[in-house]
């Protein structure tokens, strides 16, 4: 049986650059009823703890570095006994939150990760920030896209780190060379399809956000 895919929702906050904003998140389990990838186990380690149950963590996997999504991944990665993953551009924010210290493991473009029969690709898509990373899962149709792509736009890119021409750049090669029925698992709010959002980038470059 291939691997299932489960969301969680977990709400807290996220602060950058003097600004602090109630967030609520979408945190990603994939795998069979043996072993899982936790995809940003953001905010309540104990409720995504309990999703997991009995099952074994392979990995955490981080999407990016942005203290909503990791700020309790250490936390949460203790309590399962699973390394982190984070892609190395993204080290300063990481850093920010945990001063002196890395991720476990570095995500770089292309690598891949097996998990109840079921391979998910790394597909480095830099712009909200400097080590954003989607995660593409091609015998499922579909792509865990962090804060890369919404339902509505790409990420934000006003603040520290981050850039609107980059993001429109990783979103036209990387993302929307996908198939058209290529379910979009977001960080925040609902799910989309490549499909459907593929027809609005020159809006979003029109408008510039």
């Amino acid at each position: 049986m291939s691997a299932q895919i489960q969301n969680i929702v977990t709400s807290g906050t996220f602060s950058l650059d003097g600004g602090t904003w109630d967030v609520d998140n979408n945190v990603w389990i994939i795998g069979n009823q043996d072993e899982v990838f936790v995809i940003d186990p953001a905010h309540d380690p104990a409720k995504i703890k309990e999703a997991v149950g009995n099952r074994a963590v392979k990995a955490v996997l981080l999407t990016h570095g942005h203290d909503d999504h990791i700020r309790y991944a250490r936390e949460f990665a203790d309590l399962v006994e699973a390394p982190i993953h984070l892609n190395p551009a993204d080290t300063m924010l990481w850093q920010d939150v945990f001063p002196g210290t890395t991720a476990d493991v570095e995500i770089n473009d292309g690598d891949t990760f097996e998990v109840a029969g079921t391979t998910l690709v790394a597909l480095h898509t830099p712009g909200h920030s400097p080590g954003s990373t989607c995660f593409y899962v091609e015998s499922l149709g579909t792509l865990f896209s962090g804060d890369t792509l919404f339902n509505g736009g790409p990420g934000a890119t006003g603040r520290s780190y981050s850039s609107f021409e980059t993001i429109i750049d990783s979103i036209r090669e990387r993302l929307f060379q996908l198939p058209g029925d290529t379910v979009v698992n977001t960080g925040h709010g609902d799910a989309t399809t490549i499909g459907a959002e593929a027809p609005n980038l020159d809006e979003w470059i029109k408008r510039g956000s």
